[in-house]
């Protein structure tokens, strides 16, 4: 059963047998996605958690949080990300919490600067 969640979460038969240490950012990222799902939260606390990713791996990532229903509170520069996760946007502006209907001019502003 082991390898089977293993598998599931993208991690190969050839990387199950190596050291943690070894695997890639995306293996690692993937893992530790594969035991914050089997721990169950109710609450996720993510600061960038598509950097590490593979495409693959953020859809496993959009789905495990659309899926699950958990709360999660994510900070992210991921336009498609946040898109496909986020129920409610924040943006800091002038030292106070706004929130946004649309985040596409707040990307905007920061691409522009």
């Amino acid at each position: 059963m082991t390898r089977s969640l293993l598998a599931g979460a993208g991690i190969t038969l050839v990387a199950q047998s190596a050291a943690i240490a070894c695997l890639s950012g995306g293996q690692r990222a993937r893992l530790a996605m594969l035991m914050l799902r089997l721990a169950r939260p109710n609450f996720y606390l993510l600061d960038e958690p598509t950097n590490h990713l593979d495409i693959e791996g953020q859809d496993m990532l959009e789905s495990e949080l659309v899926e699950h229903g958990a709360a999660c509170l994510l900070v992210s520069h991921d336009r498609a990300f946040v898109r496909a996760v986020a129920t409610r946007i924040w943006v800091i502006e002038g030292k106070r919490l706004i929130e946004v209907d649309d985040p596409d001019p707040v990307f905007d502003r920061l691409m522009a600067g």
